[in-house]
């Protein structure tokens, strides 16, 4: 009776093994399962546990690269006071948020963290990898001040909007600057409508066909 208890536990054992390879086969087995779980282990939380609300991972996991809310806060203002724009248009360094053909204006609308904003309560540089975080933040100014300058080389107009600008309380005095600065260039009058984008294209996308130069039109 020993002998066939014997038996009975390898072929159970057995059959075990060729179901878990099986499973590995047919791809409902993770066959690095015990190794993905020694590794969540030794960083001490799981995936769900470092994407948490309040935690960097969260926070970075969260950011756009365009259409963020205050660009859309921007634009929104600007199509309401009459103006038409192409946005995040690829023609021009930087893929600017909002460009304004007609008075020769280019608008970008700034996070305070990503673009380094100097003298900025609202920024602050991070407290871990500090070498990391300081080459990229010098990285992204440079970057800006490079694509500014060939724009107004190229005769654009550049203004920049912070984020820290379009807090609450100094809304709607930024935004009100921000229309009188665009309608200050040489164009049609203040509050006629911008119809160098086709009406088609209200929706600020934009339609033109890409030409080979940055000079405004």
């Amino acid at each position: 009776m020993q002998a066939a208890a014997d038996t009975a536990d390898r072929n159970q054992q057995t059959d075990g093994r060729q179901t878990r390879a099986a499973s590995v086969a047919h791809g409902t087995r993770n066959p690095d399962r015990r190794t993905s779980r020694r590794h969540t282990a030794s960083h001490g939380r799981s995936r769900q546990e470092r994407y948490e609300r309040g935690t960097r991972s969260y926070t970075m996991s969260h950011i756009r690269g365009k259409d963020t809310t205050i660009e859309v806060l921007v634009r929104s203002y600007l199509f309401a006071r009459g103006l038409r724009f192409r946005k995040n248009d690829k023609r021009y360094p930087g893929h600017p948020d909002v460009v304004l053909p007609k008075w020769h204006t280019i608008v970008f609308i700034n996070g305070c963290f990503w673009h380094a904003h100097s003298n900025c309560s609202a920024f602050s540089r991070p407290k871990s990898n500090v070498e990391f975080w300081s080459a990229k933040l010098l990285r992204n100014t440079e970057r800006d001040e490079r694509q500014h300058a060939q724009l107004v080389a190229a005769g654009w107009h550049v203004i920049v909007v912070w984020e820290c600008e379009l807090a609450k309380p100094v809304r709607e005095a930024r935004l009100a600057k921000l229309y009188d600065q665009i309608t200050a260039m040489p164009g049609t009058e203040p509050g006629v409508i911008d119809d160098t984008i086709p009406a088609k294209s209200r929706n600020n996308q934009p339609t033109a066909e890409p030409d080979d130069t940055m000079q405004p039109r």
